[in-house]
């Protein structure tokens, strides 16, 4: 009876997506997407050029998700007039119009020379090259003037589907420093109530299940048998617990309609103190009908802005093809060091993808020569049983060449193009493989609903390509990759180029652990340090693992002639390792137990006036006796008396 009472409502509307409006913002995509593709190509375009631009337009502007490049492009020109540059993940590089609407920085199109000068250009599209930064230099045959290279072939289906319909997932890397105002500016754009963090629901994982369950039993004094307990366990799990946000997600209300028609709103896991205001519906619910901007924050940004600030070097100056650069993914001799004396095979310790155990493994199987090479490697870390078993086996058996084994989605997309296979079953395959459900689709009696494979074999595609496919649980887009060994290449030249900024960048940022009295007295004191971490096995602890990686870079750097000085009262920065004396500086907060507020509170005391002694230090500075008798055992305190002392004779 009161059902009969209550009139039909959907929780959620229908099946469209509502976009946010920003007048006339279709138009000023495709005018500055022509005007900058015409600075580069020239005016008329290659073909090629015009073809992609074309193709693209039609999909992006006949679905209406032009306003949301013309949202990722304001969102990045704002960050990078801040001076951070921006990181793009996913498929997003896989456009055209996202490169020439700077929202990414990948050039999707094949590989190709092109003249700054006078605009002639020479575009390779039969797979000769695996990507524009390979090709070697070259001047232009019209002008003579060194020709820019560009170009990762990447098909624009990985990016909206094959007949351009799916709805764009735009996510960006911003500065973990830049972030919240990356965030703030979201809301200048659409109005604060138009903008809401993207909500999530946390379940009962089953390890909590059990605990519950095995509590009840106890309280209720019941014996229970292992089937009983896990007939229980599995109805709880996957309860609603609690909610929370997603780390960058933000859902964009239109401005005429009202929030309550898509999702009730909250405070995260109900703390009203928190500042947030989320959806309640987790967003996976209703990303179909609004639109979800992925602003997130990375360490990559900020490290690079660190370096420029620290160099006066722009990151977009650097070549992408610098031979020592690239020397340090196989070997270590541009750094000036012996394998056995670093106890690495490769240079890339401390490089953003590069840096793992189990990438430099990689890198020692590979030997990479090429930044497209090094954009293959990024692809077969990333993916699930891409590598191991499969790829890994083909290349050190001589199988395959590194530049043919299968590494991200792209590969299988482009290299049965260029083996005759139809672009449609070759996306089809793709689709089906990046997602780990093999060659062909299958209903749910397990049997094919499709004959790719057939037509793969009839088009004489080798047996490896076909026996990898079927391995594969899930591939990485090229894009992703490509923008991520991008800003890892760029640290790399630093690296080598500038390696005092590179140290104090990489321990500031990227360094989870920092102990001074291992760091400070030089390589004898590190490797000790190394030593006792590792006769621990697996049952060192978390933060014993973080500082073996921080002292593997610290051994680095004495190995290369550079040495850390102590704490020092009078110099040290807050928070930041700095440059001092051609030595390596590092901030308060690499005494232990000494966080950033007091740093702070130390810093800002010290440019009132210098601290006259360890009770001034205590009183100005706010810092506990018991921090300051540990800054005194460090050495950092220099020759700070412990009182005022009063010259009884000087008055």
């Amino acid at each position: 009876k009161i059902n009969e009472m209550i009139a039909d409502c959907r929780p959620v509307p229908k099946e469209t997506l509502y976009f946010p409006q920003i007048a006339g913002s279709s138009e000023a995509l495709k005018n500055m997407c022509y005007k900058k593709a015409h600075e580069i190509y020239g005016d008329p375009l290659p073909k090629i050029v015009e073809d992609r631009l074309e193709e693209e337009f039609t999909s992006i502007l006949g679905h209406g998700f032009g306003v949301l490049y013309y949202i990722a492009h304001k969102l990045v020109k704002h960050s990078n007039e801040d001076g951070y540059l921006v990181g793009s993940r996913g498929s997003v590089g896989s456009s055209f119009v996202a490169t020439m609407s700077d929202i990414t920085e990948v050039n999707p199109l094949p590989p190709h020379y092109v003249c700054p000068k006078c605009q002639w250009s020479e575009f390779f599209t039969h797979g000769e090259v695996g990507g524009g930064f390979d090709l070697p230099d070259k001047t232009c045959p019209k002008c003579g003037t060194p020709l820019h290279k560009n170009g990762h072939n990447i098909p624009f289906a990985i990016f909206l589907g094959f007949d351009g319909d799916k709805v764009p997932d735009i996510d960006l890397n911003f500065s973990g420093e830049y972030h919240p105002k990356a965030h703030k500016y979201t809301e200048e754009l659409f109005g604060k109530d138009n903008v809401f963090r993207a909500g999530t629901i946390g379940a009962v994982k089953d390890k909590t299940a059990y605990g519950y369950v095995m509590k009840w039993a106890e309280a209720k004094g019941i014996k229970v048998n292992d089937a009983y307990v896990n007939s229980l366990v599995a109805g709880c799990t996957g309860i609603k617990n609690t909610t929370g946000q997603h780390p960058g997600g933000v859902m964009v209300i239109p401005r005429d309609m009202d929030v309550h028609h898509f999702t009730p709103v909250q405070y995260p896991a109900n703390k009203k103190d928190s500042g947030i205001i989320t959806t309640h519906f987790d967003y996976h619910s209703i990303e179909g009908r609004l639109v979800k901007l992925d602003i997130l924050g990375h360490d990559d940004p900020t490290v690079i802005r660190m370096l420029e600030d620290m160099t006066g070097i722009k990151a977009t100056t650097i070549p992408f093809d610098d031979p020592a650069t690239l020397s340090l993914f196989s070997s270590t001799k541009a750094l000036g060091v012996t394998p056995e004396e670093l106890g690495s095979k490769v240079g890339s310790l401390g490089i953003p993808e590069f840096g793992t155990t189990f990438v430099r493994q990689m890198l020692v199987d590979t030997k990479p020569k090429t930044f497209s090479e090094l954009v293959r490697i990024s692809g077969f870390s990333h993916g699930t049983d891409v590598w191991l078993n499969n790829a890994q086996d083909l290349i050190t058996s001589g199988t395959v060449p590194l530049k043919e084994a299968v590494s991200t989605r792209d590969d299988i997309m482009n290299y049965l193009i260029q083996h005759g296979i139809k672009p449609k079953t070759s996306f089809k395959v793709m689709e089906n493989v990046r997602k780990g459900k093999g060659i062909d689709k299958l209903n749910k009696l397990g049997q094919k609903t499709t004959d790719y494979e057939g037509e793969l074999k009839a088009g004489h595609i080798p047996q490896w390509f076909i026996d990898s496919c079927h391995k594969i649980g899930y591939l990485f887009p090229r894009a992703h990759a490509v923008a991520y060994v991008m800003m890892a290449f760029r640290i790399a030249w630093y690296k080598i180029n500038q390696p005092l900024a590179y140290y104090c960048a990489f321990f500031t940022i990227r360094a989870k652990a920092f102990k001074l009295s291992a760091m400070i007295h030089g390589l004898e004191g590190q490797e000790r340090a190394m030593k006792e971490i590792a006769a621990k096995g697996k049952s060192a602890s978390k933060i014993e693992q973080d500082l073996y990686s921080a002292l593997e870079l610290a051994k680095e750097m004495s190995l290369r002639g550079f040495s850390f000085m102590n704490v020092d009262i009078n110099r040290s920065a807050a928070t930041k390792f700095t440059i001092c004396d051609g030595k390596i500086l590092p901030p308060f907060t690499a005494i232990d137990g000494l966080g950033a507020n007091v740093a702070e509170q130390i810093v800002a005391a010290r440019k009132e006036a210098p601290f006259s002694s360890k009770a001034d230090l205590k009183m100005r500075g706010k810092v506990s006796q018991s921090l300051i008798d540990v800054m005194s055992q460090e050495g950092c305190l220099g020759d700070l008396p412990e009182d005022e002392q009063i010259d009884l004779f000087a008055m």
